[in-house]
């Protein structure tokens, strides 16, 4: 099946979703932008980057199955998804994480290690980047699950690069297909308030991924 070439927008949404429905009203105005991804309504108060990490050993696996990638239907799909989700080209969260579409693909073959693509961020941010914001975020996908403290060792690695930067990330969020992990990156709190891991089930990834490949880039 010949795809059209991915773009990030699709990732960008589906990162709004989970943020405007596991963390609540505080992202309902988001808008999907540039420089960064997501942003605030008022281009002021929220400025969130999104992006994606992956091993490197895990690419080479993955170019095996472009020509390959399918989703096979089993008892209670509805037939309509299955069509709009084969026709795509995208997979994320879909079927635990083993699907991966032929457009999606392309998107983590671009992707780097985890403290590679945090260290090139924090760069970022910190030189003006991303612009001017209240409170900055990075938003990080993961097509691996990641325990809770491979997630907490990122998140101090985050809190290490930055402390003697003035520009930082306040927050950062790391997305694992099933897993979902919220990190407050500032200063004086303590180590057992810092992370807290959601659980996202099969019918909220579903959610998540039809509602970010049907709305308009």
């Amino acid at each position: 099946m010949a795809y059209r070439k991915f773009d990030t927008c699709f990732f960008e949404r589906y990162a709004m979703l989970q943020l405007q429905q596991i963390l609540g009203h505080k992202f309902d105005g988001l808008v999907n932008r540039d420089r960064p991804d997501l942003q605030s309504a008022d281009e002021k108060s929220i400025g969130i980057e999104v992006t994606r990490a992956m091993e490197g050993g895990r690419l080479s696996a993955l170019k095996m199955l472009k020509d390959i990638s399918g989703i096979y239907v089993v008892p209670g799909d509805n037939i309509d998804d299955i069509n709009v989700i084969q026709s795509s080209g995208y997979g994320y969260g879909l079927r635990e994480g083993t699907y991966i579409g032929g457009i999606e693909l392309d998107y983590w073959m671009g992707a780097r290690p985890m403290k590679e693509i945090i260290a090139n961020k924090v760069g970022k941010v910190s030189s003006g980047f991303y612009g001017d914001f209240s409170e900055f975020g990075l938003f990080v996908f993961s097509n691996d699950p990641l325990t809770a403290p491979n997630a907490y060792a990122a998140m101090q690695y985050t809190i290490d690069l930055q402390k003697s930067l003035d520009v930082k990330y306040a927050r950062l969020y790391i997305s694992a297909v099933s897993d979902f992990y919220a990190c407050n990156l500032e200063d004086d709190i303590a180590s057992e308030y810092r992370m807290v891991p959601y659980p996202v089930n099969e019918q909220q990834r579903k959610s998540f991924f039809l509602s970010a490949l049907r709305q308009d880039c």
